[in-house]
Order: structure tokens, then C-alpha cells, then sequence
């Protein structure tokens, strides 16, 4: 059996809507897909700030969300042994070391720069990365489509800068 290094995006499309479909519906989680909010779910839990309002306020959601995220990790890295068997633990990706640098420190840098505009801009606009592009957008949620466009138009900006030889 061959098995495709990539999903085709209409195969992707349609898996997408059947994630999307199930975590909506009442048969599954009942509720939209999130992850930021696990990651204050854990980090109020980590540093003992549960008798907060905010963590009282996010208790189901964030708990959710946490096993969501564990679910992500796991399900990723056993598509890349046993699916795609594509897995490697790499910081520097050949395309950057290619057309930037053959810095770690470099790399590690400008990723997390990167990572933290795209969750501040989330966090400004009231959810998260992946509750604004998937869930919002999905449901043709004002906030969710102007945000996957802005990531989109910041993507080929800064595509371009950071890769101009390609």
C-alpha cells in the first residue's frame, strides 16, 4: 500500500470538516476547537494560581483544551513514524539554512518572535490562533476571517523577507 507523503487539500478539506463537525457536534466535545486556553489552564495549575476567578472562568474549557493539545502531539507524532514516516528532530530546517543562516540561536530567535506576534494578535482579538482560523472561520465569524487573512497577508510578507532567494 502506497501511502502519500502529504494529504491532497480537498482529502485535508474534508477530514478538517469531519474534526470540525465532531467537536461541534453533541456526539463529540460539544464546543469549538481552542488551545490557548489549555496553556493558561496549565500554567495556572503549574504555578498553584487555581483559586482565581480567570481559572474558575476557564476550568472546563482549559481542561479540555489540555487533553486536546496532548491529543494534537500524539496524533502528530504517530502520523510522522508510521504514516508519513517523515519524522526528524531538527531546529534548523534545510529551506532556512538554505536562504538564511546556519544559526540555532538564529532560528530559535526569529521563531519565537514570530510565535508570540501570532498569539498576541490572537489574544488581542479575544481567542486564539487556532479558535480564531478554525472554529471562527469556519463558522464565518467576522474576527475568525480577518484573522486567517491577516495571517495570510503577514505569511508572504514575511515569507518574503525572511526567504528572498527562493
Amino acid at each position: 500500500m502506497n501511502i502519500p507523503k502529504r494529504l491532497g487539500w480537498i482529502s485535508g478539506g474534508i477530514a478538517l470538516a469531519l474534526l470540525l463537525w465532531f467537536t461541534f457536534s453533541t456526539y463529540g466535545a460539544n464546543r469549538p476547537i481552542g488551545a490557548s486556553t489549555g496553556i493558561a489552564y496549565m500554567g495556572a495549575w503549574f504555578f498553584g494560581l487555581t483559586d482565581t476567578e480567570y481559572f474558575k472562568h476557564i476550568k472546563n474549557s482549559g481542561s479540555w483544551e489540555v487533553f486536546f493539545l496532548i491529543g494534537v502531539l500524539i496524533g502528530g507524532f504517530l502520523t510522522s513514524i508510521f504514516i508519513t514516516k517523515t519524522f526528524k528532530f531538527r531546529i534548523l530546517p534545510p529551506l532556512w539554512k538554505k536562504h538564511k543562516n546556519n544559526s540555532p540561536v538564529s532560528r530559535l530567535f526569529w521563531s519565537f518572535i514570530g510565535g508570540f506576534l501570532v498569539v498576541f494578535g490572537a489574544r488581542l482579538a479575544g481567542g486564539c490562533t487556532s479558535g480564531h482560523f478554525l472554529s471562527g472561520a469556519s463558522q464565518t465569524a467576522v474576527s475568525g476571517l480577518i484573522f486567517g487573512g491577516v495571517v495570510i497577508i503577514v505569511l508572504l510578507i514575511t515569507g518574503r523577507l525572511f526567504y528572498k532567494n527562493l
